[in-house]
């Protein structure tokens, strides 16, 4: 049967900021697939009732919460139940959630609101992103990492480099999830060039903010360029990469991408799950440390994974003369994110 996978198939996966609004469709999505045994679901407030709800769903993975709930961070309506000592709370609950993990997925920071870039989250989710890299390496060091809290561009290098200083920073096993970029390149793609959208697959390369995302629409399978007008491969393009400013801007307030996230997030972690658990051929678009640019650090590219992280990384590919213009805009956008990113952990340590 679906949901009867052997143990030895399945994996314990912590979703940090999972009472969030991408952590709770993405703990849902990972609730429901045979190959998980066990979601932790981590927040500052509200992990304990999320979990308690995924809880009844009858599929066989454990669901466990940890952190405060609304009681314990302010207290009742007479004071009461508030967690004096949060900050040592906190602490002890994520080492419960991280301990024994395989894939460790963090959508956890504060979300864009309308006029807000990713890099203008910077300040908030940095922080945030170095102290979880100090959590990982005492509790599970050894974890694959898929890093959702924006700006990626750079919290994926402010993790690794934390990860260096704890000692323990594997760069076969930290990625930064560029998933949402593919997911959107190929909704839209398969819509214009009127190809099956459960067959496409549109590799999408680069960082993921703005001129960073470069969609090789050339390489598309199955073939759809030849059915595009260069006007629409350009306007497709600009389209995919503002694809969260259409959402942030269509919600007016009330929030960012959030389901199509997590449907994304979802569905690389699953990729990571299989392929730690021996299945071959896994390949995956994700922003990784690299030298296949020489000027960037961190580029996204198609890496295949195998048990112990990334196999090998399958480079730029073939660009045409589009891309390649977009590649030089790419470059630029991303440079100053990792630079940033980096100094940022230089300075706060």
């Amino acid at each position: 049967m679906a949901f009867r996978a052997a143990a030895s198939l399945r994996s314990k996966v912590c979703v940090v900021g999972g009472a969030g609004g991408i952590g709770q469709p993405l703990s849902l999505l990972l609730k429901q697939n045979p190959l998980v045994s066990h979601v932790s679901v981590f927040d500052l407030v509200g992990a304990p009732g999320v979990a308690a709800d995924l809880s009844h769903i009858n599929t066989p993975a454990k669901v466990t919460g940890h952190g405060m709930t609304l009681t314990q961070f302010n207290g009742d309506a007479d004071g009461n139940g508030k967690v004096e000592d949060q900050a040592a709370f906190q602490a002890v609950a994520f080492d419960e959630a991280l301990t024994g993990c395989d894939v460790v997925v963090i959508p956890a920071g504060v979300p864009r609101k309308p006029g807000m870039t990713r890099q203008d989250l910077f300040s908030v989710n940095a922080t945030l992103n170095m102290n979880f890299a100090k959590a990982v390496a005492k509790n599970c060091p050894k974890a694959f990492i898929a890093i959702i809290s924006n700006p990626v561009n750079s919290t994926v290098p402010i993790f690794a480099e934390q990860m260096k200083i704890e000692g323990c920073y594997d760069p076969k096993k930290i990625f930064g999830v560029t998933t949402l970029d593919i997911v959107r390149a190929n909704t839209f793609i398969a819509e214009a060039a009127g190809v099956d959208v459960n067959q496409i697959n549109v590799p999408v390369i680069g960082g993921h903010a703005g001129a960073s995302i470069l969609p090789v629409i050339s390489r598309t399978t199955p073939e759809a360029k030849s059915k595009l007008s260069q006007e629409q491969v350009e306007a497709l393009t600009n389209r995919i990469q503002n694809g969260g400013t259409e959402v942030v801007a269509a919600k007016a307030g009330a929030g960012s991408a959030t389901l199509s996230m997590a449907k994304a997030g979802a569905d690389f972690a699953i990729s990571l799950v299989r392929a730690q658990k021996g299945e071959k051929g896994v390949v995956q678009c994700a922003y990784v440390e690299s030298d296949v640019v020489p000027e960037c650090q961190w580029f996204s590219t198609e890496v295949e994974i195998g048990t112990e992280g990334i196999v090998k990384n399958l480079g730029l590919g073939e660009l045409d003369e589009y891309e390649q213009k977009l590649l030089d805009e790419a470059i630029a956008e991303l440079k100053p994110s990792i630079d940033e990113g980096i100094a940022f952990v230089a300075e706060n340590n």
